[in-house]
């Protein structure tokens, strides 16, 4: 993979919700020392110069034309280009042709992609091809699912250390959060719903764990899909929204890193609600909410800069094993998840790639996988993310 590229980090999708998010992100972090050299990409020029402009973004920051409908604009995108950060979703939608050339063509990819059963046709089709190329390819690298993936990579980390070995069973739990989803989330969820209704053979990728790990299968999982009362903690839990996504990615690092979690690891994910009848009656309301599913937003909306600066979350890791050792790590972010975190988790994550060459070969990875403790540290440094044991 060329190094002597144009663009160290091109945006692509900059005129979108969450494209804006980013390149503010990298414009107050990276656009005054010139660290970092980043451009905008997007279908129309003239939106882009607006977007540019109503951000306060320097004019000293190109602009690229790019179209997931035109293949030549994007191929010259990436060949202009070392890693691409796109946020143009859905990504079943508009980024298989991305994924494809980059494989090809050896562009470094980040993305926030939540959609496991895109994720696993991309990396039948391309992990082969992106090993050859050098393309480091990394899907999910926003709320879903750094904080977890790389929660539990923590927690392991200092299992190893402590222990000699790591934790062959931990539990996720969302301890606090406050944050909304945005109308790109929304429409990602309905289309993979409507894709599993027409097609039986998708439903087994959703619903299997290791559907993201090639052939590997482990031991028996949790499916954390009801509310159940946990003596060790004190509290009721509910099933968690974006466990589906979260666990596969989790499986998966676990698979790359040679097991470093052991091949009998069992890991699953839920929220936190509460002791008694009122966390008994919150974790049935939350396992019986439909609110995805009818809500109204649309692609390109999203919260408010209010809602996006009093966010936050707060997600435990437990990690057990049959010795009765027990050890306890958290994950805490400064801002709302889904966007004002999210925009500083794929931004970190962009550059990481690009600052560290030799840190993964060709293929198609996880953040923990590829990155891990190289991106924890440039997420606390710099992106209101906190790491720590609990005990």
């Amino acid at each position: 993979m060329s190094t002597e590229k144009q663009f160290g980090i091109v945006v692509y999708g900059a005129t979108g919700y969450t494209g804006r998010l980013v390149c503010e992100y990298l414009n107050k972090q990276y656009g005054v020392n010139g660290e970092v050299n980043w451009a905008m990409a997007g279908r129309s020029l003239d939106k882009l110069a607006q977007v540019r402009d109503e951000m306060q973004i320097p004019h000293t920051v190109p602009l690229v034309v790019a179209d997931a409908n035109n293949i030549d604009s994007l191929k010259d995108m990436l060949e202009s280009t070392q890693v691409v950060l796109t946020t143009v979703g859905p990504y079943q939608k508009y980024g298989s042709d991305l994924v494809r050339l980059c494989s090809e063509i050896g562009t470094d990819y980040v993305d926030l992609c939540g959609e496991p059963a895109w994720m696993h046709e991309m990396i039948r089709a391309h992990a082969l091809t992106a090993k050859a190329s050098g393309a480091r390819i990394v899907f999910s690298c926003g709320f879903d699912s750094v904080p977890f993936d790389l929660g539990v990579h923590f927690l392991q980390k200092h299992a190893i250390d402590k222990l000699g070995k790591a934790l062959p069973r931990v539990k996720g739990r969302v301890r606090a959060m406050k944050g909304t989803f945005s109308g790109g989330t929304l429409e990602s969820f309905r289309l993979t719903m409507k894709a599993a209704a027409k097609n039986p053979e998708l439903i087994k990728v959703l619903t299997n764990p290791f559907s993201l790990s090639d052939s590997f299968t482990g031991p028996q999982q949790p499916s954390g899909m009801k509310p159940i009362f946990e003596e060790d903690l004190n509290s009721w839990s509910a099933p968690f929204v974006m466990a589906t996504i979260n666990t596969k990615n989790i499986h998966r690092s676990n698979f790359l890193l040679d097991h470093q979690y052991g091949e009998d690891f069992v890991y699953d994910e839920m929220m936190l609600t509460g002791a008694g009848e009122k966390g008994e009656a919150m974790a049935n309301m939350v396992a019986e909410d439909k609110s995805m599913a009818n809500d109204p937003m649309k692609p390109g909306e999203g919260p408010s800069k209010e809602s996006r600066e009093t966010g936050f979350y707060d997600v435990l890791f437990v990690g057990s094993n049959d010795n009765g050792d027990t050890l306890i790590a958290s994950v805490k972010g400064d801002k709302d998840p889904g966007y004002g975190s999210t925009c500083k988790m794929i931004s970190e994550s962009a550059v990481c790639l690009l600052k560290n060459l030799d840190i993964a070969g060709g293929g198609i990875w996880t953040p923990a996988s590829a990155m891990g403790t190289l991106l924890i540290e440039r997420l606390t440094e710099n992106a209101g993310l906190t790491f720590q044991l609990e005990g």
